[in-house]
């Protein structure tokens, strides 16, 4: 068989190079350091995901956003799925301490870090300062957003963007608010901002 008879025969059609290319996209967060790829053909892989110092070990599809795995798998669901296309924040939680949008992500690239949602602030009965702010300055109408919002906020005050009102505004502007608190969710963030300095 001469060489131009045998490079014809396979004609790369366009489901094998979309399913090539997603398999090198991933194949980095399927695999930790020094680990082999878990699946390369797109079905589960095993997955830990330490989230509030919880280690949760999940059989997942590498296509499940990291929030359907807190709401839908690890049953955490105070972090709300708003527009499912990082536009309004709701889904806001923390990983290795700064803010992510979860429906934006991949479970499984989030392996290895430390995630941090809204049921993890709190110790115990003692509320988190920001938190106990958002209550005290009625940062919330609704509440849908909240969860997000206060996640926001507490890299918002951690990352030291409290400043000034606008530069709080600012840093918060990736999280809406359809009931429109942000007057009181800035006081909010101003005042957790002071009682943690």
């Amino acid at each position: 068989m001469s060489s131009e008879e045998s490079s014809s025969e396979f004609e790369p059609t366009r489901r094998t190079v979309i399913k090539a290319a997603a398999v090198v996209a991933t194949a980095p967060a399927l695999s930790g350091p020094g680990e082999a790829v878990a699946a390369v053909d797109g079905g589960p892989v095993r997955t830990s995901l330490k989230v509030n110092g919880v280690l949760h070990d999940q059989t997942l599809e590498p296509r499940v956003t990291l929030l359907d795995a807190l709401r839908e798998r690890i049953g955490l669901t105070g972090t709300k799925k708003g527009c499912d296309r990082g536009e309004c924040g709701a889904c806001t939680v923390l990983a290795d301490g700064r803010r992510i949008k979860s429906c934006l992500t991949l479970a499984v690239m989030q392996e290895g870090r430390e995630i941090i949602t809204v049921e993890g602030l709190a110790r115990g009965d003692r509320l988190h300062p920001v938190q106990a702010a958002f209550i005290e300055n009625d940062g919330l109408q609704c509440g849908f957003c909240t969860p997000g919002q206060i996640m926001s906020a507490v890299a918002c005050v951690d990352e030291g963007h409290t400043g000034s009102d606008e530069e709080i505004r600012e840093w918060m502007s990736g999280n809406l608010c359809r009931c429109g608190c942000y007057p009181n969710i800035v006081a909010s963030v101003r005042q957790a901002a002071k009682e943690t300095r």
